[in-house]
């Protein structure tokens, strides 16, 4: 302990979760928090990892006193923003050190144990990172509004976009189309009050459904999944076209995906090595004796 406590915290659009470990890297404890999302919810990305953070020191059997003690890596969905990133430096946080990227640089790190290779994350979000020479490229990643294609959100909006125009007989309906609206009571006005208050978060968790009646065979949950794949495909073309020998899909929404995906990415496809905590401990400057 006298040597020096790490905290890695991943922190996406939905969920944080922090990982305490000792410098040899043994695991101490872990704990979770709300969504951690710097560019569109600061203030709640702060109480997040302020949660987060306290769950695994309690887990370890430590407060608030050893908060000081800590060299913290912060992998952060919105992390990759120059502004969110400078913003949260320059916050006031109790640890003794404070390092950030984003969620999907962290997951890289740890999928290839900080060795080249690339990560695609697909969660709340998307965003893919190449490391290759010692050098890190990023691919999407630039929020909700404008980027994130392939990720839980822009599939979520897509589904419940069409599940109206099914509803309103604009196009046809489906099963798939009917289940989603009664999630609105087959109201549209509710569609539209969701939809004025709605976070990344809140549009993602439409995309299960999408996923159970894509596999039951319903044709529009199908195309749905089928244009996200399609979507994903052109990140991961961008990819390999910058150098990744090698990518690791990560994120609640991944696997699902995975059946979807063309053939052609099977070669450059592979299994994470370790998660994005370990990438955010080595971020804090964990280094693991071998």
């Amino acid at each position: 302990m006298a040597d020096g406590l790490y905290l890695g915290v991943d922190g996406g659009g939905t969920v944080c979760r922090a990982r305490l470990a000792d410098h040899t890297g043994r695991v101490l404890g872990e704990g979770a928090g709300g969504p951690a999302n710097v560019t569109t919810a600061f203030d709640l990305a702060i109480a997040s990892i302020l949660d987060a953070s306290r769950a695994a020191l309690a887990a370890a059997g430590l407060g608030e006193a050893d908060m000081g003690r800590i060299d913290g890596g912060f992998g952060l969905a919105g992390g990759n923003a120059p502004p969110a990133a400078a913003r949260f430096l320059a916050h006031p946080l109790p640890f003794r050190t404070v390092s950030v990227a984003s969620d999907a640089e962290i997951a890289c790190l740890g999928a290839h144990g900080g060795a080249d290779g690339g990560i695609l994350i697909l969660g709340t979000g998307s965003q893919g990172v190449v490391r290759k020479g010692g050098q890190t490229i990023t691919v999407g990643g630039w929020g909700f509004v404008v980027s994130d294609t392939g990720s839980g959100a822009t599939l979520g909006r897509r589904a419940v976009r069409r599940a109206l125009l099914g509803l309103e007989a604009i196009e046809p309906p489906s099963p798939f189309t009917e289940a989603l609206m009664e999630r609105f009571d087959r109201e549209p006005a509710k569609v539209l009050a969701f939809g004025l208050e709605a976070l990344p978060r809140d549009w993602a968790r439409h995309a299960p459904l999408v996923f159970v009646h894509a596999a039951a065979g319903d044709p529009v949950a199908r195309a749905l999944v089928d244009q996200s794949a399609a979507d994903i495909g052109r990140l991961l073309d961008r990819m390999v076209a910058v150098g990744a020998a090698r990518i690791a899909l990560m994120g609640g929404v991944a696997a699902p995906h995975r059946p979807y995906l063309d053939a052609r990415f099977d070669r450059v496809l592979v299994d994470p090595a370790g998660d994005a905590l370990d990438g955010a401990l080595a971020l804090a400057g964990l280094r693991r004796e071998p």
